[in-house]
């Protein structure tokens, strides 16, 4: 089932979001507030100064008017850097927040979530991080310092004339019914907008990232028409988003010529027949116009408003994918030997009703050396995935030593177990830390037995900064045989009491992939292993043949 947060409207989460940060937005509140007095108290001092230079000479009055209106505009200043100073420390705490929620989910993030979706194209959803960064930033700059212009500035209007106080009302109902009948429209073409942007970015993606498959003529042509296709798309979604923007921003011009015409007419009036003074009118004129900029502001940042709140719900598809039950209790006893009992174990993946596994029934024990058999979609990996705890399973049907395999802490189960999954690779860091992670136990003794065993001793002794040599994603710059290398000797460094091993040494020359074999299978290590191959040695050299079948168990033999 499903978090509660899947139930989370965008506009929800963007408030949640507001919530973490609150104590910052207060002061960027409290901050626009002095901000939006003294920018409202200038147009009072051009008024005195006015009435005051009306009477044709100089004063010290006026003089100190002109010191208090260049002071008000240079403490002005002051405050909306100190706002900068705090919206970006909001930026970085967004962006300290939301790459340590990606890096925590991922590992953790069921692996049935993934049926249908592509975990590189889903940790692109990182990059409208920067936008929410952006975003929030300038809307809480520019949103509290609108508002509360509007506000002020016609509580100060309504002080001048009781017809203000109606300018008022009617300002808040026109700009409640732009925002009302346009935002859901401008967020479902934002969102759509948004699926065909990352399409176009994923098929870029999968051309980079199969360079090699696309040089020929054909090929290139093929690329070029498929992101046709969906820069096409993208081009429809964001016209409609863009008519969204664009029939708000033609209301936002047709209210600025009917307020403007009108309080003009209205405001001349008013002076003709000495209901306010000429010192009134201009000081009402300077505040009419910055309330007009205010509410332009608020509403040309409503297409910002719309990609933050679609940024967010982008991020949000990450955060609500369900996560492993992981216990958080300690363990402080490591198993010194696993057995294996299913019984009778069924499983599907979720929306599926066909039978991946089918009642499989059988015993493992620590140190047996086992060959999984059959034809592709026999459901090996999977029966494999399961046992080493990748696909969590809701049966009954699983035991490790003698324990409901639903009640072990598996964060325990995990450090006793080493696995190499297809098409695991080397990530971008040095040798070392692919290898070890940088875990400080790991003794260099037991490294160099490691190295010796894997045949990457020599390898590495030609490399300019041996362990400390920098490898690129899926070691680019590396023979296909080192990777492999690297990736079975992270799997055996912390010696498992299991290995499970998908296609280990298919890219390794046949010499050197049997010698490795040998010393995997041999008796001195003790541990268990699992493994899928297409190499008929390792059938040779195990002891055991599991024999799979459209998901059935068809034979066991020693």
């Amino acid at each position: 089932m499903k978090k509660e947060s899947t139930l989370l409207t965008p506009l929800k989460r963007f408030i949640n979001l507001l919530k973490l940060d609150k104590k910052d937005i207060y002061q960027v509140f409290f901050y626009a507030v002095f901000s939006g007095i003294v920018s409202l108290s200038l147009p009072l001092g051009i008024q005195a100064i006015i009435n005051l230079i009306q009477g044709g000479r100089v004063s010290l009055s006026w003089i100190i008017l002109v010191l208090v209106v260049i002071l008000g505009v240079a403490f002005n200043g002051v405050l909306k850097l100190m706002q900068l100073r705090i919206t970006e420390t909001i930026q970085q705490k967004i962006f300290i927040r939301s790459s340590f929620e990606f890096s925590y989910r991922f590992p953790k993030i069921k692996y049935t979530e993934f049926n249908n979706s592509y975990p590189p194209e889903l940790a692109n959803r990182f990059f409208d991080t920067l936008t929410v960064q952006k975003s929030v930033a300038k809307l809480i700059l520019d949103y509290s310092e609108s508002l509360l212009q509007i506000i002020f500035g016609l509580l100060l209007l309504s002080v001048y004339h009781p017809f203000f106080i109606l300018f008022g009302l009617l300002l808040f109902s026109i700009l409640y019914l732009i925002f009302k009948l346009s935002f859901q429209s401008g967020l479902k073409t934002s969102l759509t907008e948004s699926k065909y942007k990352y399409k176009v970015a994923h098929w870029i993606q999968e051309i980079a990232r199969n360079y090699f498959g696309f040089k020929s003529k054909v090929e290139a042509d093929f690329a070029l028409s498929k992101n046709d296709k969906m820069v096409t798309e993208y081009l429809k979604s964001r016209e409609s988003h863009f008519q969204i923007i664009k029939r708000q921003f033609i209301q936002l011009i047709g209210f600025k010529i009917l307020i403007s015409a009108g309080l003009l007419l209205i405001g001349g009036f008013l002076v003709i027949n000495q209901q306010i003074n000429i010192g009134q009118f201009v000081a009402a004129e300077i505040i009419i116009l910055l309330i007009i900029n205010s509410v332009e502001k608020i509403i040309i940042g409503l297409e910002t408003f719309y990609d933050l709140l679609t940024s967010i719900e982008k991020i949000g598809q990450i955060v609500d994918m369900e996560l492993e039950e992981i216990s958080d209790e300690e363990y402080n006893y490591c198993y010194k030997n696993i057995l294996f009992e299913i019984d009778s174990l069924n499983f599907s993946f979720p929306y599926s009703n066909k039978k991946v596994l089918n009642n499989i029934s059988l015993k493992i024990n620590q140190g047996e050396t086992i060959y999984l058999d059959g034809n592709n979609g026999s459901g090996k990996t999977t029966f494999m995935r399961i046992l080493a705890g990748l696909i969590q399973t809701n049966t009954n049907s699983i035991y490790i030593n003698d324990e409901n395999y639903k009640k072990i802490n598996i964060t325990q189960y995990r450090s006793q177990i080493g696995i190499i999954t297809a098409g695991q690779t080397t990530f971008e860091g040095s040798i070392l830390e692919n290898i070890t992670f940088n875990n400080n136990s790991v003794a260099p003794e037991r490294l160099k037995w490691v190295l010796d065993k894997v045949k990457l001793t020599n390898e590495i002794k030609k490399m300019p900064n041996g362990l400390d040599e920098f490898i690129l994603t899926d070691g680019k710059q590396l023979s296909s045989s080192i990777t492999q290398k690297i990736v079975l000797a992270r799997a055996i460094i912390n010696h498992p009491n299991i290995l499970f091993l998908e296609d280990p040494f298919d890219k390794m020359d046949n010499d050197q992939a049997k010698e490795i074999i040998d010393f995997i299978v041999s008796k001195e290590n003790n541990w268990t292993v699992i493994v899928t191959s297409k190499s008929e040695y390792w059938k040779q050299k195990c002891e055991r043949i599991i024999t799979l079948e459209k998901g059935r168990l068809i034979s066991d033999t020693n």
